[in-house]
Order: structure tokens, then C-alpha cells, then sequence
């Protein structure tokens, strides 16, 4: 039966369940091309992981959900994983609680801390939440008390320097007041950084790394570009919380082949509609229209979307869905919520029909705004 399925398997996007004995799902998985990646568990391979081989060795059967595009297939992996926790699944798995980092007052200097706790310490601004490991964290913000030199290890002000300044890893703060100046403004630096205001700390660093190489330094250029690679992802998580917090739809438009596109209404971290549509359906005069009534009906329904912090299961789906904006896949438009109201009834017809048109006509570049 298993061998029968094998051999049917269709070459289209979609989602993978893997079964066992007693018909549990041990893994759940996506592909572009279910035939092709399906078949390549049951090839024999030097490249398999001892993971994929003690996998193989308890699947006795297997279901699929074929999807018209590979975003569909990703956003499906990502829900039925929350769902069904397999065994095998441990990139989103993981049920540990979040990170968060925490810039803390103090007499005599702010503090950065990390911790799962950040209401625990009074007063602090916190940022987050990550879902990397608190030790994935940790390095990250040793990595920039390390290459700017304010890692101070003295807790209580004695008028001598620290054990660190001696070792060129405090700037001075403990007992110089420019050198606390400095500290503050490394802090602020730190701060923008974090809320995404700024990025001129990554500059900073970046330049940092420049440098060692140009000396041929090239063990601490090595040293900057580890810690570079350990602040980017963070950055990146910053800017998908951000992006769940905007309170706009996303209409999107993906080719399916010469002739055919679906397209995909989106809210936050959801996807609340998608449809298919021949090039020519959306080029007549009433489509825009019925989308427009479609767009509102389905967001009306999602006006009960809690406002309190995104859950894990939640950011996992917005990463997912931030990625495909960012890429070349699908044309999108943002629509505000003013362009909801009645009053401007007409005039989100008409972006959304201008929308479809430029996109499936080819004439126009990609609009990322429509107000």
C-alpha cells in the first residue's frame, strides 16, 4: 500500500504526513515537489542522518495535502506541526518559554539583562519575544559588550577599575565619568538597535570587523563576524513582530502559470482568504469590486484578533509570511484600515483593480502601497 502511494505521488507543492504502525504521525513535512522529496526518504544515501534513517525504518504509511503554491504548503507545515507535536519535528517543537532581552536602570549605569522573566526586573525596557535559546541570546549580547568594551563586571562603586578594564574588556566607566558618557551613548546605540530604530550598531560592528582585516587581524575579524552572525537573526525577529503589529491587509498576487494566479488576502499572521482566478476574470470590470466586498466580509471577521503579546505558534506563522513578502514569489499591496470604510468605497475598488491589472499585464513594478 505504502509502495502504491510512493509511485502515485503527484510533482506539485504541498504538505507530507508520515504514519506509523499505529497510524500516528511521527513527521510532518512541506516540498515544492511532494513526488520528489516524498521518494527521496526511501532512496537509499549516503547523505541520510541517523535521524532520517530511524524515521524511515517506523513509516508504514503516508498522507498528503497537495497545495497550489509553496507558501500555501509552508504556512500548512507550520500549522499541523502546533497541531500534532511529531515525534520527529524539533525545529518548532521546541515548548520552551521565550527570551527576552531587558535594558535595566540603575544608580550608576543601565544594565543589559537576558532572561524568560523580563516583568521581574522593575522598570526595565524590554524587548522581544525570541524564540532562539537563552544561551543563543546570551552570546549575542556578549558578543556587543565585547566588541564595544563595556563588559564592567563591577557591581558596587569602590573608586578602582574593574578586573575587566585590566584585561581591556571595560572601557573605564567604573571610574571615569567620559567613560560612563560613553557607555550611555554605546546604550542608546543598543537601545535603537533592539526597537528598530537605528542600525548603526550593526555599522559600527561591521566596520569593526573592516578594520581587523585591513591590520590582518584576521582571528578578530573572524571573532566580528560571528557576533554579527549571531545579532542579524535577531534583527530580522524584530522586524516580524513589528510586522504583526501593523494593523493592515496584505492582498497578494501569485502566478500559477501563463494563465492562471491565486491570490491571497492576509492579516497579521494569518491568511484569511485565498482564491484562484484566470488572467482574464481579473481584468473585467466587476472583479475588483467582488474582491473588495470579499476583503471586507473576511476582515470584518477578523476584527476580534487579540491585542495582547503573539504567542509562539503566532510568530512562527508571521516569519513565514514576512519571508514570502520579502521575496520575488508574489506582488503584494497593503491596505490600510482607513481604506476599509465606506467613504472609500470606490476608491479601494479602483486601487485594487489598478493593482491587478499593472501585476497580471506585466507593466508596471511592484507596489508596496496603495495609499
Amino acid at each position: 500500500m505504502l509502495k502504491d502511494k510512493l509511485a502515485l505521488l503527484p510533482a506539485v507543492p504541498g504538505v507530507y504526513f508520515m504514519k506509523d504502525a499505529a497510524g500516528g504521525i511521527i513527521y510532518v513535512g512541506k516540498s515544492k515537489n511532494l513526488k520528489q522529496r516524498v521518494q527521496s526518504y526511501f532512496h537509499l544515501s549516503e547523505a541520510h542522518s541517523n535521524k532520517v534513517r530511524r524515521m524511515v525504518s517506523q513509516i508504514k504509511d503516508l498522507e498528503i495535502h497537495p497545495t497550489d503554491t509553496e507558501f500555501e504548503a509552508l504556512l500548512l507545515e507550520c500549522s499541523y506541526i502546533h497541531k500534532y507535536k511529531p515525534v520527529y519535528n524539533k525545529k518548532m517543537k521546541n515548548t520552551l518559554v521565550y527570551t527576552y532581552i531587558v535594558i535595566q536602570p540603575g544608580e550608576e549605569r543601565r544594565r543589559i539583562r537576558v532572561t524568560h522573566h523580563p516583568e521581574e526586573w522593575e522598570g526595565g525596557i524590554s524587548f522581544g519575544p525570541y524564540t532562539s535559546s537563552i544561551h543563543r541570546i546570551e552570546e549575542a549580547i556578549q558578543g556587543i559588550l565585547d566588541s564595544f568594551r563595556i563588559d564592567c563586571n563591577q557591581t558596587s562603586p569602590s573608586g578602582k577599575p574593574c578586573l575587566n578594564y585590566s584585561l581591556g574588556k571595560c572601557i573605564g566607566m567604573c571610574v571615569d565619568d567620559a567613560a560612563r558618557e560613553e557607555y550611555e551613548r554605546i546604550i542608546d546605540r543598543i537601545h535603537a538597535f533592539f526597537s528598530g530604530e537605528d542600525q548603526q550598531l550593526i555599522r559600527d560592528m561591521e566596520q569593526m570587523m573592516q578594520e581587523a582585516a585591513e591590520r590582518y587581524d584576521f582571528e578578530g575579524a573572524v571573532k566580528f563576524r560571528d557576533r554579527l552572525n549571531l545579532l542579524i537573526p535577531l534583527q530580522r525577529k524584530n522586524q516580524v513582530i513589528e510586522f504583526m503589529k501593523e494593523d493592515h491587509a496584505i492582498l497578494c498576487l501569485e502566478p500559477l502559470d501563463a494563465e492562471l494566479y491565486k491570490l491571497f488576502l492576509i492579516h497579521r499572521n494569518k491568511m484569511l482568504w485565498s482564491g484562484v482566478y484566470h488572467a482574464q476574470e481579473l481584468e473585467t470590470p466587476t472583479s475588483p469590486a467582488e474582491i473588495r466586498s470579499l476583503l471586507k466580509t473576511r476582515l470584518h471577521e477578523r476584527a476580534t484578533f487579540s491585542t495582547e503579546g503573539p504567542t509562539r505558534d503566532e510568530i512562527d506563522e508571521a516569519q513565514i509570511i514576512y519571508s514570502y513578502l520579502q521575496g520575488s514569489a508574489c506582488k503584494h499591496v497593503r491596505i490600510p484600515q482607513k481604506w476599509l470604510s465606506k467613504e472609500h468605497e470606490d476608491k479601494l475598488t479602483g486601487a485594487i483593480r489598478a493593482f491587478l491589472i499593472f501585476n497580471v499585464d506585466k507593466e508596471v513594478k511592484d507596489s508596496d502601497e496603495i495609499c
